[in-house]
């Protein structure tokens, strides 16, 4: 009787949950991109949090021992975690989730990335050589990584393709509409002056039409000094900017202290999702990006 028990058990597990496609993903904008793709047929682990600089995450034990059980590890790539996600995957052992093999996606490789610089020498500071990775937040990208990423879950799950491409369609088609709705949202902000913090808004600066004409970094991942943000101060007065802008995750002081002294106004941007208390998913992320930045619009 005991077997006979054990066996109606095993027969009565739900099998879409021990089919699961484990997924980890290196920041929440893959994460959330991946349940959007996935729903209910996977797994997802986000490595890091929108309050944490995505270069310098901690290769921690627990991010090892998930890595570990990983059927696919979705990262940005462009050297974005190159100070990481590598020993992450080395030290895990898990041979299905390495560069080149199907477990292993770079976000980065299936869009067109900007500011690739002619040449790379740690004098300019932390410069990617393929060119800017923080892509997310153009939707135009998120849309090219939506459809190659469903592509390889599907090919990591084929008993599921048909689910995946279900999902995927219905993302895409709001996604699609919802980006026409941005971007004729955020007319007001052509042209608009700001000053950065990080080339990490370089994608929605293109995709809006705002333009960079300063940052607090003096290089790129460098911190802020004084002498630089005093230079940065003098150059304001030539030419102005609208705002500071700065993503959750940097130091708020840099941005406060020019946004003091130049009289203009610090807006915090989610950058991803968490970022903010309404930036709940990739939606709320734009829509919310959106609202603080027109809130600025003159």
């Amino acid at each position: 009787m005991k077997i006979i028990a054990a066996i109606i058990l095993m027969l009565s597990a739900p099998p879409a949950a021990l089919a699961a496609l484990n997924i980890f993903a290196s920041t929440p904008e893959w994460g959330a991109l991946a349940k959007e793709l996935g729903g209910d047929k996977v797994n997802v682990y986000v490595a890091s949090t929108a309050l944490q600089d995505p270069h310098r995450i901690e290769a921690r034990p627990s991010l090892i021992a998930r890595a570990r059980s990983a059927d696919l590890m979705v990262s940005t790539g462009a050297q974005l975690e190159i100070g990481w996600l590598p020993l992450v995957q080395q030290q895990s052992g898990n041979t299905k989730i390495q560069s080149g093999q199907p477990g292993y996606f770079e976000a980065a490789s299936v869009v067109p990335l900007i500011e690739k610089p002619s040449s790379v020498d740690r004098s300019l500071g932390d410069v990617h050589p393929d060119g800017n990775p923080h892509i997310h937040l153009d939707p135009h990208n998120v849309e090219r990584v939506a459809a190659a990423l469903a592509a390889r879950m599907a090919q990591l799950d084929p008993a599921q393709a048909g689910h995946y491409q279900q999902k995927s369609n219905a993302f895409l088609e709001r996604w699609r509409e919802a980006t026409g709705r941005w971007e004729k949202q955020a007319a007001p902000l052509k042209g608009m002056p700001l000053v950065v913090y990080h080339r990490d808004m370089s994608y929605l600066n293109n995709w809006l039409g705002m333009r960079a004409v300063g940052a607090l970094e003096p290089k790129p991942g460098l911190p802020p000094s004084t002498a630089h943000l005093a230079q940065l101060l003098d150059q304001l007065a030539r030419t102005p900017a609208v705002a500071v802008v700065r993503a959750a995750y940097n130091d708020p002081r840099p941005a406060e202290w020019l946004g003091e002294r130049a009289r203009i106004p610090l807006v915090v941007l989610p950058y991803t999702v968490g970022g903010t208390e309404q930036a709940k998913d990739l939606f709320s992320l734009y829509d919310d990006t959106l609202a603080r930045l027109l809130a600025i619009a003159k």
